[in-house]
C-alpha cells in the first residue's frame, strides 16, 4: 500500500480520535500506507492543526469526542471552511444514514479493516 499516487505532492492527514491507542493505531496504519500524519486529541485541536497548515488534504474523525464538539459538527466544520479537504468519519456505537453526513463526508464503522479504511482514504483524498 506504500507510494499513494493522491498524497505524491505531499498532502498530509489529520487523525482526530480521543483515545490515545486508538488514535496511535489508525495513525500507525495511515504511516505505514505512506502518508504524512497528523494527530489531534479533539475538535479544538484538530481546527487549530487545520489553521496552521495548507498541507492537510485528509481529516479522519472518531465522532464521539469530548470538549465543544463532536465529530460531526467538526467534519461540518472541516467541508465549510475546507471544502478541498476530504473528510471520513468513523464511529464503533453511531451508525449513520448517508443524509446525516456533512455533504462529501463519508462513514466507516468501527471496528474497519486497516486496509479498507486506507482504501476509502485513497478514494477521497482531493486531486494533486
Amino acid at each position: 500500500m506504500r507510494g499513494l499516487s493522491a498524497f505524491a505532492d505531499g498532502a498530509a492527514l489529520l487523525v482526530v480520535e480521543d483515545e490515545p491507542l486508538v488514535r496511535a493505531m489508525a495513525a500507525e496504519v495511515f504511516m505505514d500506507a505512506g502518508f504524512r500524519v497528523f494527530e489531534a486529541c479533539d475538535a479544538n485541536e484538530a481546527l487549530t492543526i487545520l489553521d496552521g497548515r495548507d498541507d492537510i488534504g485528509i481529516v479522519f474523525t472518531d465522532i464521539e469526542m469530548p470538549g465543544t464538539m463532536n465529530g460531526l459538527a467538526l467534519a461540518a466544520e472541516v467541508r465549510s471552511r475546507w471544502p478541498d479537504v476530504g473528510v471520513l468519519i468513523t464511529s464503533g456505537r453511531v451508525l449513520l444514514a448517508s443524509g446525516m453526513l456533512p455533504t462529501g463526508a463519508v462513514f466507516i464503522p468501527k471496528p474497519y479493516l486497516p486496509s479498507e479504511v486506507v482504501r476509502l482514504i485513497e478514494a477521497i483524498a482531493p486531486p494533486n
